[in-house]
């Protein structure tokens, strides 16, 4: 991109933008910490006409456009590329509304998910999205990879929190679809087209959002399991004798001991180390009743034999450690510098055999491989982890690009997904068509075509 187009740029927007030496380092990857790209302008909009304003421009002169929300992304989507722009919505930011009787919250994009939680927690509702980012992420990133998290299993992903939304087009035309109604069946959904396309159909700029009433109870519980097939029969006992089952995340051994090794905050809550880990959450609107009933059903599991041991929380200091253990991965990102990281799906009955697959295959091509195995499981989604800690760092990274592509092989092989909630990004899309057919990819492009003929938004990302 040439001086002139910047100088363009920051005389449009002058109080919106950095340059050169003004950048710093925040803006030139996301947490995967691949492929970081100083840019050389990041332009930081407050106003929604000011975004339409940059887009409409950039549209005009064929300057393409990488937007930023949180940074907290896994896929090298929000990563710049050389020459483009970068739009950030770190400072579109702030809580529009709070329906109370409509039970909806609205809200800016750039607005991180955990102030939203707390706004709707202090007027009396619950917002259950809810991921390990929470305090960086932003709603606008949230929604534009249609996140998962930890509560999908009762919930559902973004994408059924989202009742409406304002979006802008790649020429500036703003998209406004602010529905509050559970049940608008007027035409098509136009919302569902950004929500989850990762910023390459346009730019999500304020969101309204579902809320329900505020959770009375919630008993949480560390469970330990000897096989796969004892842990499915837990959740479909806990769902079937449970009225809301929210969370069920699943921890194999390597993981767990890994996070204890690594992470001084973390402790065994057990005497001794298990195959499988369980952590499960069940809400309701009766403390003493529901309490009781948790404690009943687990009991009444751990006496069949199925279940080798387990802890209940006593407190939410408890909970809170509980969920120390399973947000632990943010320490282990820390310390290894080279390894392959997945977000990838399977059916659940194919599960436990993917697992010893990709063990097997790994084990057999790899020295010295380290592999940490976890996910929230019921809604088919795992998290991998693996990497060598042998050779040189060139040999580091030349091994971990081995790994993806035998794990991401053996993806599609069993009819999975190579993203379940972070995305496609930049540095999945070579993959996309292990999980999607010609026709399938076909019809994004004409989607893309149709909506981004320039090709500006995102570019080089999903397709």
């Amino acid at each position: 991109m040439s001086n002139e187009y910047y100088r363009e740029i920051e005389a449009l927007f002058p109080d919106a933008v950095l340059i050169g030496d003004a950048v710093s380092e925040k803006y030139a990857v996301d947490w995967s910490a691949e492929n970081a790209y100083q840019p050389t302008m990041v332009v930081r909009p407050k106003r929604v006409e000011d975004i339409s304003s940059l887009l409409a421009y950039c549209n005009t002169n064929d300057l393409p456009v990488v937007t930023q929300g949180g940074l907290t992304g896994l896929a090298g989507g929000a990563t710049p590329q050389q020459g483009e722009v970068v739009l950030s919505l770190e400072r579109l930011s702030g809580i529009t509304e709070i329906d109370s009787q409509s039970m909806t919250l609205t809200a800016l994009a750039g607005t991180p998910l955990e102030q939203l939680q707390q706004a709707a927690e202090d007027a009396g509702f619950y917002l259950p999205l809810d991921l390990g980012a929470r305090g960086s992420c932003t709603i606008g990133g949230n929604v534009s990879t249609n996140a998962g998290g930890n509560q999908v299993l009762y919930y559902g992903m973004t994408r059924a929190l989202v009742l409406g939304l304002t979006a802008i087009k790649a020429d500036g035309t703003v998209i406004r679809s602010m529905n509050k109604m559970l049940k608008n069946n007027a035409g098509y959904d136009l919302k569902q087209l950004f929500i989850g396309s990762e910023g390459t159909l346009g730019i999500v700029t304020e969101v309204v959002l579902r809320l329900y009433p505020k959770t009375l109870s919630k008993k949480s519980a560390l469970c330990a399991f000897d096989n796969f097939n004892d842990v499915v029969g837990f959740l479909q006992t806990m769902q079937r004798r449970l009225s809301r089952v929210t969370a069920f995340e699943l921890m194999w051994s390597n993981y767990v001991e890994k996070v204890f090794s690594i992470n001084p905050n973390c402790s065994n809550p057990f005497t001794q180390k298990y195959p499988l880990y369980v952590l499960i959450e069940a809400e309701g609107s009766d403390i003493e009743y529901d309490g009781q009933r948790f404690d009943k059903v687990l009991a009444d599991y751990l006496e069949q034999g199925n279940m080798l041991d387990a802890v209940v929380a006593q407190s939410n200091t408890d909970a809170e450690k509980f969920w120390h253990i399973r947000d632990g991965v943010s320490s282990i990102l820390s310390a290894i510098k080279y390894r392959a990281n997945f977000d990838i799906g399977v059916p659940v009955s194919v599960m436990d055999e993917f697992v010893k697959r990709v063990e097997r295959a790994l084990e057999k091509s790899i020295t010295d491989l380290q592999l940490c195995t976890f996910g929230h499981m019921a809604d088919g989604n795992l998290h991998l982890l693996a990497w060598t800690d042998s050779g040189s760092d060139d040999h580091k990274e030349a091994v971990v690009q081995s790994i993806y592509q035998q794990v991401y092989e053996i993806v599609g092989e069993m009819n999975g997904t190579v993203t379940a909630e972070h995305g496609i990004g930049a540095m999945k899309r070579k993959y996309l068509k292990l999980c999607r057919s010609e026709e399938e990819i076909a019809l994004m492009r004409t989607l893309k075509q149709a909506m981004d003929p320039k090709g500006i938004l995102n570019p080089n990302r999903v397709l």
